[in-house]
């Protein structure tokens, strides 16, 4: 038996990183769950693992900030499976780069309007967009468990990154407002701010600093970077019934760094 049988799971940004390992991790306490990303070769290669060592998954290519594919990944919930019992919201843009710099770490003054809308219209705007579209249903069926991936950079702020640290503070306080509204249908929101995590985006803005003392610690108490699957187990545990009654939390995942 395992912590999730028989249950339903939509992930966002499952192709790769944090995403991957969510969709692993579900899948091996036995949830069914529709992995969603915009690149198809990596999300076919990431649910082929999956289902290869024995889960059940299925992929939907989507755009995460564009309503109606949006509407086709939750929509693919109950064609597949007949229910949605929950909803992992991890899409999101971090460290892509334009130039020299990464488009989401630039100040607002230098921030150019595109760049800015993109970050908002990914980071925020797909919680938005698949929160909307999965509330009904799990209205409708009495019950059902958001887990909103923010960042420890949405708990305190940063010099630069403005637009991330602004769609991320944003998700957190929607998380807190959904849990008021949502809760007493049965239907928890949480909120879980990963720390740096050992991840390709992580990877290419530490080699961006140029400095191997920033990756082993990052001002962070144990001195490491987390792994995927500490993120995964987090997961795991907010949209499984170990939390039952774990309710507008806000969750740092980040080896004690914001408690410095």
């Amino acid at each position: 038996m395992g912590l999730m049988d028989g249950k339903t799971i939509v992930v966002t940004g499952a192709s790769t990183g944090l995403g991957k390992a969510m969709m692993t991790t579900l899948c091996r306490e036995g949830a069914n769950v529709i992995g969603a990303a915009r690149t198809k070769s990596t999300l076919d290669e990431a649910v082929a693992e999956v289902v290869a060592a024995g889960g059940q998954a299925i992929a939907v290519v989507a755009d995460m900030s564009d309503d109606e594919q949006v509407g086709r990944v939750i929509d693919a919930s109950i064609s597949e499976f007949g229910r949605l019992d929950g909803l992992v919201n991890n899409a999101g843009v971090g460290y892509g780069y334009r130039s020299v710099r990464p488009l989401s770490m630039l100040p607002i003054v230098e921030s150019p309007l595109e760049d800015w809308n993109h970050v908002m219209d990914i980071n925020l705007g797909s919680v938005v967009h698949a929160s909307r579209r999965a509330l009904p249903l799990m209205i409708e069926q009495g019950s059902g468990s958001i887990v909103n991936v923010a960042s420890i950079l949405g708990m305190v702020g940063h010099h630069d990154a403005h637009a991330y640290t602004t769609a991320k503070g944003a998700v957190i306080n929607l998380t807190r407002s959904m849990a008021k509204t949502y809760g007493p249908m049965n239907i928890r929101t949480n909120c879980l701010c990963p720390g740096y995590i050992d991840t390709p985006m992580i990877a290419e803005y530490f080699d961006y600093l140029n400095a191997e003392e920033t990756r082993n610690a990052w001002g962070c108490p144990m001195g490491r970077t987390g792994t995927p699957e500490e993120i995964a187990n987090a997961v795991l545990y907010l949209v499984s019934d170990m939390s039952t009654y774990t309710n507008g939390a806000v969750m740092p995942v980040d080896g004690g760094f914001t408690a410095c």
